[in-house]
């Protein structure tokens, strides 16, 4: 069984203004599916059918296969990341919120230091909120590299890439990011403290 393009839990043009149906067709429908098909060609070609998506990711990376790596971990980044958005934005709550106000205060202040490591995060990327060590951190990897990888727990992650603002902002990388970080969907990050939503961007090849 290959790996697939994941449904969006919304509709295409749910999200506009802040991103269009026009930005969805091509990020989504076009960038995203090309890295799941060509992920589905490496891993015929090299036997790894079966395993999970994080398992080939997780293989590409110990053995230094970059093209396997980068199209896997794109799959993973990209799916987090949707998954990661909503039309109906909710606060955070509970022990996120508890968690938040712990590491930065309050949500504003986390959203303004998430937008300044995304804002000068050079070329492309992608912007986390993790957990480590019992607390929240922002940081930000380069390319296609993906907390799966390392010893930190993905909460949120924000698309640098230029591919994901600019047919909306052009450019203007900090005007999308602020644009974004009102409709982060604080649900699906809380999911992700018990690693429930983490699974979701996971699959079985």
């Amino acid at each position: 069984m290959a790996f697939e393009l994941p449904t969006l839990p919304y509709a295409k043009d749910a999200l506009a203004p802040t991103i269009s149906a026009e930005t969805l067709d091509f990020h989504y429908g076009k960038h995203h599916k090309a890295y799941v098909d060509k992920t589905n060609g490496f891993v015929a070609d090299k036997g790894l059918e079966g395993k999970s998506l994080v398992e080939v990711i997780r293989h590409a990376k110990e053995a230094g296969d970059k093209a396997l790596f980068n199209n896997s971990a794109q799959i993973w980044n990209h799916s987090f990341y949707w998954f990661g958005l909503t039309p109906e934005p909710k606060e955070p709550s509970g022990k996120l919120a508890e968690l938040i106000e712990k590491s930065f205060g309050s949500k504003e202040e986390l959203v303004k230091k998430l937008v300044a490591e995304s804002t000068n995060h050079f070329s492309n990327g992608w912007g986390w909120l993790v957990l480590e060590g019992g607390e929240l951190k922002v940081t930000s990897l380069h390319d296609a590299d993906t907390p799966v990888v390392y010893d930190y727990q993905p909460l949120l992650t924000i698309d640098v890439w230029e591919h994901a603002y600019y047919i909306d902002y052009r450019n203007q990388r900090p005007a999308y990011l602020e644009a974004l970080t009102k409709i982060i969907d604080w649900d699906f990050v809380a999911q992700n403290l018990d690693g429930e939503g983490v699974s979701r961007a996971d699959q079985k090849g």
